[in-house]
């Protein structure tokens, strides 16, 4: 058994478990933060994002004890019902999913891809290495690509983190 301090949306939690518990099944099964989803468990799919430390990662493919002191922030650490965050609050009003499966996942990749565009941070599809260009169709489909959503809610998906990039990015 691993002991180790995990800050969890702000609290900090002592984790007693395997050394093999990788971080989703850490927050699922001994935490009980169950909205970062196991969809593929091979990272493939990015149902299981969370932010680490500014950073998106898939919960499934690293270890709980890997991130000991690290700040985690998951689906339930950007908003709550009635104080629901602004790429939550879009989602809802572009129609942004619809099994839900994939949701939490995709905000919290997108809440962090909002702050490495603000960053200046280039993607592939990016014109320059330099400029920070804006955030056309093109731009934030490639930024989310590492996000499936089988229900094909894409172009809602793209709709909501557009709005909020809008305002944030102007």
């Amino acid at each position: 058994m691993q002991s180790t301090t995990l800050t969890v949306n702000g609290t900090e939690h002592r984790l007693e478990a395997d050394e093999r518990t990788t971080l989703l099944d850490a927050l699922r099964n001994h935490l009980g933060l169950t909205g970062s989803k196991k969809g593929c468990d091979h990272g493939q799919c990015g149902a299981c994002t969370v932010i680490v430390n500014g950073r998106r990662v898939n919960s499934c493919l690293t270890l709980a004890c890997m991130h000991d002191g690290d700040a985690i922030t998951t689906i339930e650490g950007l908003g709550e019902p009635g104080n629901l965050s602004k790429l939550q609050a879009a989602f809802v009003a572009h129609d942004g999913f619809q099994c839900g499966y994939c949701t939490p996942g995709q905000i919290c990749s997108a809440t962090a891809m909002l702050d490495e565009a603000k960053a200046g941070w280039p993607s592939f599809v990016s014109d320059s290495l330099e400029d920070k260009g804006d955030l056309s169709d093109k731009e934030i489909s490639e930024r989310m690509s590492g996000n499936i959503c089988r229900c094909a809610a894409y172009p809602n998906i793209i709709d909501a983190i557009r709005e909020v990039a809008e305002g944030e990015l102007a």
